[in-house]
């Protein structure tokens, strides 16, 4: 198999792992990120503002230079956070060749629409088919070259199972599907998850209610789920319960560790960007608006307003009315 053209747009944390995984494969590899310092420092073969105490190999073409990193490109990973997609995407679309496939490495819903990223990405480059790229992955894992799955998904079957086989390779193993909408789902919803896990976590309530949190978190997701359309089974998978378990359970998470601080009462502002922050608040707009029980979703937001404590929230969970487990 020929060598792919990969370009990766964002030079954080993952953008970088993600680059270095696409290198590792064989391709050919350019990143565009808009902070010269990453990028100088990323083509010496370290990025200290986001993987501080890595090296790794150079090989990535680095630059600030939009049009330059797209020019010519086959593949584009897109690894800007979910609520800059709409943006970054316009300023793509001016030197981006149709048919280029877009793949949204990104989790999230946005907040001001209460759309996927799937939606935005057709809506803006309608030419470009789109997939998204999801499971359980933490950037230092991947760019040390240790073990991970990950799922391309795609609504066009082909196309994911052609993208899952360009990027796989020694330690990154890619499974494909042709459920775009669950994988999305997934990946945006575990972030909530993650914040009630660390919550608890930094309340100091126990691992029992954690365990008890982070199951029913799966049941309310697997609910919300069915309401959009996701399979079952896509759930139950990489993106879905895999990437939920890894990432309520690790300080590695940004997402675990703001809720950690959420739950001690620490200071939160400047603390590293937590996607899950912005969803939570969409997440409970569109399941009420939709009229899905989503109790967990609705605390989390209800905390990150401060309308209640954590142990205001964990008692609202403990005294609803009783059902059966399924449910």
């Amino acid at each position: 198999m020929s060598a792919y053209k990969v370009t990766v747009l964002g030079g954080g944390a993952w953008g970088t792992a993600l680059a270095l995984a696409m290198l590792r494969a064989g391709h050919a590899v350019r990143l565009w990120a808009r902070d010269s310092e990453s990028v100088d420092a990323i083509r010496t073969g370290t990025n200290p503002r986001y993987l501080p105490g890595i090296t790794f190999e150079t090989g990535i073409a680095a630059t600030t230079d939009l049009a330059q990193a797209l020019a010519g490109t086959d593949c584009v990973l897109v690894v800007t956070p979910a609520q800059a997609l709409r943006s970054v995407l316009t300023e793509v679309k001016p030197h981006i060749a149709e048919d280029v496939p877009l793949v949204l490495c990104a989790k999230g819903i946005e907040r001001d629409t209460g759309r996927l990223l799937a939606d935005i990405s057709s809506a803006i480059l309608p030419d470009n088919p789109v997939a998204a790229l999801s499971g359980p992955s933490f950037a230092t894992d991947v760019s040390r070259g240790l073990p991970t799955a990950v799922v391309v998904a795609s609504e066009d079957e082909a196309l994911a199972s052609a993208l899952a086989t360009r990027f796989s390779a020694a330690n990154l193993r890619c499974y494909s599907s042709d459920d775009l909408i669950g994988v999305e789902i997934g990946g945006a919803l575990k972030n909530v998850f993650a914040i009630a896990a660390g919550a608890v976590t930094g309340a100091g309530l126990g691992a029992s209610a954690q365990a008890a949190l982070v199951t029913r978190g799966f049941v309310e997701l697997r609910r919300i789920g069915a309401a959009f359309g996701a399979r079952p089974e896509t759930l139950m998978g990489l993106s879905g319960l895999g990437d939920l378990m890894l990432t309520c359970s690790s300080v590695q998470s940004r997402n675990f560790a703001y809720g950690v601080a959420l739950g001690k009462g620490e200071e939160l502002a400047g603390r590293p960007l937590a996607e899950g922050v912005a969803t939570a608040y969409i997440a409970a707009r569109l399941t009420r608006e939709r009229g899905i029980e989503a109790p967990i979703i609705e605390a989390v937001a209800a905390l990150l307003d401060n309308a209640i404590t954590i142990n205001e929230a964990v008692a609202g969970l403990m005294t609803r009315p009783l059902r059966a487990e399924a449910d």
